[in-house]
């Protein structure tokens, strides 16, 4: 296991500064999730990690080493990339060897490793196969085997599931946060899928033009983005945002009126509210007619239009309301979120 310790890394491309005097410490062990929209950095930022990328400024450590000018080969890290990446003439046994064979392995220690990672990511039958044999998630997971054989101590993975569809995904997702357990190595991921960070991340990284937005545990980001930009993008479906003004403790949007938070001053104020925190029944304040019902077997997604705002709400269950319906709602008030005009938080 090695530490990753990023210190006021600047990276340009031409007159493009990409990241930004970023410092980040990924500690030993932990499953750490780069998460952001495309163009955030995130990939930048793993490729420089990995050596793929020049650095413009700042130190990369791995392992308390300074790696800021080494090698890729030099680092100690494997590299699985969103395409698979496998050379499509060689048997799954002969991928997973490869990386070894060009360390100059002997040839006992390549077949020990390869037979653990074969074990390991459930490849054992198809080791005499080729890629073009294997379905996608199997590829997938050769990729994989073939950093895990290198016995690195950091794993980068980039998007690495964002190829295969729905029910893969969600499969691999599993053995990924299982492979993690068992190995114990640092694991840095990258993507833009907030599930797929929720789900695996030991802590999640929030990115946004090259600068790091929030840094947390799952549930810190989700229970407390420090932005308005974090509570947007963390949240399926989406947070409701209603934007308002604060006058003598009474925030006001629209034809909406609740008590705001007691830490902000007068002025423009947004309102999140995530849609499991929308309340409906009668006795509820706001009144809105349901536009939209989405079941989705368990629950199902309510939108509610309420003079120029149009709310989600999550709801279990099959939905009893319809379309036209005029239904009574209001929202959980130990579950708000408030943000200035500049987008910060306010507790």
């Amino acid at each position: 296991m090695s530490r990753v310790c990023i210190q006021g890394l600047n990276i340009r491309f031409g007159g493009h500064e990409v990241i930004r005097h970023l410092d980040l410490d990924v500690q030993s062990g932990e499953f750490l999730v780069l998460l952001g929209p495309s163009g955030c950095g995130k990939s930048t930022l793993l490729h420089s990690i990995a050596g793929l990328n020049p650095i413009s400024g700042g130190r990369i450590l791995i392992g308390d080493k300074d790696m800021s000018q080494a090698e890729p080969s030099a680092r100690g890290v494997g590299m699985v990339f969103q395409s698979y990446a496998l050379y499509p003439h060689m048997s799954v046994h002969d991928n997973l060897a490869f990386p070894l064979k060009m360390a100059g392995l002997p040839k006992p220690e390549i077949e020990a490793r390869v037979k653990r990672a074969a074990a390991m990511l459930q490849l054992d039958t198809l080791l005499e196969r080729r890629p073009a044999q294997l379905s996608g998630g199997q590829r997938q997971r050769v990729a994989i085997g073939r950093a895990v054989v290198r016995e690195a101590s950091v794993l980068l993975l980039d998007e690495p599931l964002s190829n295969l569809d729905a029910k893969l995904r969600t499969e691999l997702r599993r053995e990924l946060k299982q492979l993690h357990a068992r190995l114990g190595n640092t694991m840095i991921y990258v993507t833009h899928d907030q599930v797929e960070a929720m789900t695996l991340a030991t802590r999640i990284v929030v990115m946004h033009e090259g600068a790091i937005q929030q840094i947390g545990t799952p549930a810190e980001v989700y229970e407390r983005p420090r932005t308005l930009r974090v509570a947007s993008f963390v949240g399926s479906p989406t947070i409701n945002r209603l934007a308002g003004q604060l006058s003598g403790g009474q925030f006001q949007t629209g034809a909406l009126q609740l008590a705001g938070p007691t830490a902000a001053s007068a002025g423009p104020l947004t309102l999140g509210v995530r849609p499991e925190d929308v309340v409906l029944g009668a006795g509820q304040p706001f009144e809105g007619q349901v536009e939209l019902i989405e079941p989705l077997g368990s629950q199902h997604l309510l939108w509610l239009r309420s003079g120029e705002h149009l709310i989600c709400a999550v709801l279990p269950g099959q939905p009893a309301l319809q379309a036209g319906d005029r239904q009574h709602f209001g929202f959980d008030a130990r579950h708000l979120h408030w943000f200035d005009a500049q987008g910060l938080r306010v507790d």
